[in-house]
């Protein structure tokens, strides 16, 4: 099949899809059940009909947003098709494929960062225009799932190897339909809009077939190879692992210090070396010096006897690689054991020793030490070369330790006959793939570790001893060498058949055991899931699509150049245009999370709390490339946001007319703001909000564009609590409770439900679940927002009424900041004269409604005049801009005798604490005992009280001076 049966989708990759790949005359293969659905507006249904379904809660019903809605919300997105993408509509396809997590697995905070980030990009496009395609799965993940199944048998009393390979696998199959869904179930919850009909597993026919395509291309090609060389092997699972898989840490150890004697020299002629791991000391080759260590020169040349070997010699050689300073200066060489030893012996020439056997036991080669296990052969080794005068000391020693991933053992390095791909060439490509502009990375910092990665590239292990998995296409002859006589293809009726083609009709023939690398199946995402290897490669380029590729940075290398290389390979184009690098998340204090530490945060039990609309902001505000620190008080932030749209909801729908009236509904659609002359028509507060609004949208969809997704967030953020509710909400009640004619009623409703309805689909994106539901409860509305249309850009804004209600906004503020200063009571109002410039005073005064409602004033008695009213000692004067003053009566606002007693108790009380604070600092006693932090803590204290008491002084001062005080 090619595109008919898209297999499972691992990379977080975004698909610029063009459109002749829907093409049936383009494609040879049919394509029927990869057809988009025709975009029906009648399967949308109104806010009444979903409400009376029990789909959404409403703010005119209820208090507060009920996350308990979120999975009702969702199953009716799902079932309305609104996943689908809809080919019909045009525009330029977009397909994601996300990134496959195991099936085993659960879900955790890295998993919801990065559903979080590609659900933006689709819900985002989607309502774009674009034919948006989200395509889901799971990996077979064969060192997980095996490990866990066979701890599952081993609690029935049952090893893997008794039931056999077909029986384990079918049992795996078993364990995987029965419980492998759970996370699949866990990234609904986070409101992941994926095309669920199209879900994949790895395992699947069309990516089983793409994997076999591949290996036999590169195969044919001479890249891949069979040969035995140092590998990571797992002791316990029993396979060769991937370095991703291999977690180093800083451990404490031992260094043991050992006598390897100069074969024919006096008792006194020994060298001493260093080692972490005695037991390897049965695979040393050789023993290495720097040639510049005069110490041991002299030896160069000759042989040293390893110890406990029965006089097994080995060369002593020179080589710079040693370092001089660590240990001894001494380097015991043992290439069957250590990674550095091992190219170092590839090298020089020098043999390769093997001593331990595949479950992490010695073998043979250790003589009486054959059978023990690793750790316990050391402490034996140790014991036994004490007793013969060749340990010299142990001390403690810190050492950076490799231990698996799935296990937590200790990894060793070991020689083992594996599959390898040859990398270099692969490489070459996917530099200049960067090189020459055809791949961006973002960050740019990212480009420099990529780079070092491909130049500095090894050849990549990519066969597994596993049961679970792709099985390696390659078959042998029985009776014939297997590392000389096998065959390699695409089935085993296509290998019998080049079998007897070779060797005569009776040939017998096996498979390899081993399974394929994971991680070798998901370099094959982007192009096999679009049908590859059935289109041929020109017509491939053709289909092939401008893509994003999201994913962390900490497997940049082992996924993504890997994607890269073969996506050139086997379709000589790029995969993605642009690599986003999103980073990790860790805890408060900047910790990675982990069980040990115990600030693991669960996105599930977080959803609960919280809500999956408060997760995803909070994860959503985190920069490219950049660890987030996740903490309660963010979630809890964004949870009052949540609470702040509803409530922003509730105003808007209770000053809405009535669905009935036909009339009012009319009036308020008569209202447009998409010319400049129908801008120019609004009072000044609603000219101002819907020019801040144009300018939101043309920042936020540029911010979109460019994947700056924490700027969308802040931006969005700061502009509906900042400016819609905090300023023009509270501005609209002047229209709505006080307006005497309907029609600045009228206007306020077009201008609340325009810029509300606006904001609904800016942070749909982000919080899909709280945005729908608001959606959903505005009146006449027939779309769902998660398929409404984009908000248009370039729309007017009107700068001069900006800054003019800038200058309304300083005014309001400085008569607040005043009235916070004298203890107005909050429902008292007061007087005030307004001064300002002619122009300045047109535009003021006629919004003098909004002024007495937002600063309490009593509206009879605010003047606006060219001039100060009277007495400036009994008034207040504000400076609100340049040009732009006020003065409230102080009468109005206290009553200035009771004050002047307040301040003047108030100012003997500071007077006192200031006192004994000064006292304090001038003991002797006390500043030649103290700790300097507590002495400069009362220093801090002196001198904030000494602050605020000529404050006080000064306020005492001019209230006394404006009224007789009695003395």
């Amino acid at each position: 099949m090619a595109l008919s049966s898209p297999s499972i989708f691992s990379t977080r990759s975004v698909y610029r899809l063009n459109p002749l790949l829907f093409s049936q005359h383009r494609i040879k293969t049919s394509i029927s059940l990869w057809k988009f659905n025709k975009f029906n507006p009648n399967r949308y249904i109104s806010a009444a009909a979903s409400s009376e379904n029990g789909v959404f809660t409403s703010p005119e019903t209820e208090k507060a947003f009920d996350f308990s809605s979120e999975e009702r919300i969702y199953n009716w997105w799902d079932s309305q098709g609104y996943f689908k993408p809809k080919i019909d509509q045009g525009g330029d396809p977009f397909v994601i494929s996300m990134p496959p997590p195991n099936v085993t697995g659960s879900l955790h905070m890295g998993h919801a960062m990065f559903v979080t980030l590609e659900d933006i990009m689709v819900r985002y496009n989607r309502m774009k225009g674009r034919p948006t395609l989200w395509l889901p799965g799971t990996d077979h993940a064969g060192i997980a799932t095996q490990l866990v199944v066979e701890r599952m048998l081993a609690s029935e009393g049952i090893k893997r190897v008794e039931l056999g390979r077909d029986e384990f696998t079918k049992r795996v199959w078993e364990w995987k339909a029965k419980y492998g869904g759970t996370i699949t179930e866990q990234i609904k919850r986070l409101g992941a809009s994926c095309d669920w009909s199209r879900e994949h597993f790895t395992l699947d026919e069309q990516l089983s077939r793409a994997v076999v395509e591949a290996f036999n291309r590169l195969h044919e090609k001479g890249l891949i190879y069979q040969g035995s060389y140092m590998v990571n092997w797992s002791p316990s699972l029993q396979t060769a692992v991937s370095d991703l898989e291999v977690e180093y840490s800083e451990e404490p150890g031992m260094l043991y210090y050992i006598k390897y004697r100069v074969a024919g020299g006096s008792r006194d002629d020994f060298m001493t070396i260093a080692t972490t791991r005695p037991e390897t000391l049965f695979g040393d080759v050789a023993i290495a010096v720097n040639p510049e260590d005069q110490r041991y020169s002299k030896y160069i040349g000759r042989q040293a006897i390893v110890p406990m070997t029965y006089g097994r010699h080995v060369p002593i050689i020179a080589d710079r690689y040693v370092d001089k300073e660590f240990g001894t200066g001494v380097l015991k060489i043992s290439p069957g054991h250590d990674h550095n030893d091992y190219l170092l012996a590839r090298k020089l020439g020098l043999p390769i020793l093997n001593v331990m056997n595949k479950d992490g036991t010695l073998n043979e080669v250790a003589g009486l030490y054959s059978g023990m296990d690793r750790f316990e052969a050391r402490k034996k080794l140790w014991l036994e070369l004490e007793e013969t005068g060749l340990a010299v000391k142990k001390e403690p020693h810190t050492s950076r330790i490799p231990r698996s991933q799935r296990g937590g053992e200790v990894i060793e390095p070991l020689v083992s006959k594996q599959w390898f791909v040859t990398m270099e060439p692969l490489a070459e490509k996917a530099l200049h793939a960067v090189q020459k502009g055809q791949l961006t990375i973002i960050p740019d910092r990212f480009e420099k570790i990529y780079n070092h990665w491909l130049s500095n590239i090894k050849d990549w292990c990519i066969s597994r001893q596993l049961w679970w998995g792709h099985r390696i296409p390659v078959w042998y002859i029985v009776g014939k060498d297997c590392e000389e006589d096998y065959i390699v293809a695409r089935s085993s009726e296509e290998a019998l058949g080049k079998a007897r083609e070779k060797y005569g009709y009776d040939v017998e023939i096996y498979q390899d055991p081993d399974v394929l690398d994971t991680w070798f199946s998901s370099a094959l995402w982007p192009f096999s899931t679009l049908g590859w290897p059935d289109l041929s490669a020109d017509d491939y380029k053709r289909f092939y699509p401008t893509t994003v590729l999201e994913t962390g940075h900490d497997i940049l290398f082992f996924w993504v150049a890997r994607m890269v290389m073969m996506g050139i390979e086997f379709t000589g184009t790029v995969p993605f245009s642009h690599v986003y690098m999103h980073g990790l998340i860790k805890d408060s204090q900047g910790r990675k999370m982990s069980k040990t530490l115990g600030n693991v945060i669960d996105p599930v039990d977080t959803i609960k709390e919280y809500g999956s609309d408060a997760l995803r902001f909070t994860l959503s505000l985190g920069t490219a490339g950049q660890d987030l620190n996740l903490s309660m008080e963010r979630l809890s932030s964004n949870k009052a946001f949540t609470n702040k749209l509803w409530n922003a909801g509730k105003f808007v729908l209770q000053n809405l007319p009535s669905p009935s009236d036909v009339s009012a509904w009319e009036t308020i659609s008569a209202h447009k703001f998409v010319s400049e002359e129908s801008l120019l028509k609004l009072p000044l507060p609603e000219c101002w909000v819907v020019s801040k609004l144009h300018q939101l949208i043309d920042v936020v969809s540029s911010s979109y564009d460019k994947f700056f997704f924490n700027d969308v967030a802040r931006e969005t953020y700061d502009f509906f609590w900042g400016d819609f509710a905090d300023w023009y909400i509270e501005a609209s009640k002047a229209r709505l409770y006080q307006s005497e004619g309907n029609s600045d009623a009228s206007v306020a409703q077009a201008v609340l439900l325009y810029v509300f309805e606006n904001i609904l689909k800016m942070l749909h994106p982000f919080m899909p679940f709280v945005t729908e539901a608001l959606w959903q409860a505005l009146p006449h509305r027939k779309e769902a927002l998660i398929v409404s249309p984009w908000p248009e850009t370039t729309l007017p804004r009107n700068m001069n009424s900006i800054k003019k209600f800038e200058n309304l906004q300083a005014l309001i503020r400085a008569i607040r900041n005043a009235r916070a200063e004298y203890s107005v009571a909050p429902g008292k109002r007061i007087s005030a004269s307004i001064v300002a410039s002619l122009d300045v005073l047109q535009y003021i005064s006629a919004e003098k409604q909004v002024l007495a409602l937002l600063c309490r004033l009593d509206l009879q008695n605010v003047d606006f005049v060219d001039s100060c009213p009277g007495d400036e000692k009994h008034l207040v004067h504000l400076v609100a801009d340049e040009g732009l003053e006020a003065y409230l009566p102080l009468a109005d606002m206290i009553d200035i005798s009771a004050e002047v007693q307040r301040l003047a108790k108030r100012l003997s009380k500071m007077q006192l604490e200031y006192d004994a604070l000064v006292a304090r600092l001038s003991s002797p006693k006390f500043v030649e005992k103290a700790p300097e932090e507590v002495i400069r803590g009362v220093r801090d204290k002196a001198a904030e009280a000494e602050e605020k008491i000529t404050l006080t002084k000064s306020r005492l001062a001019f209230l006394q001076s404006t009224v007789p005080v009695a003395k």
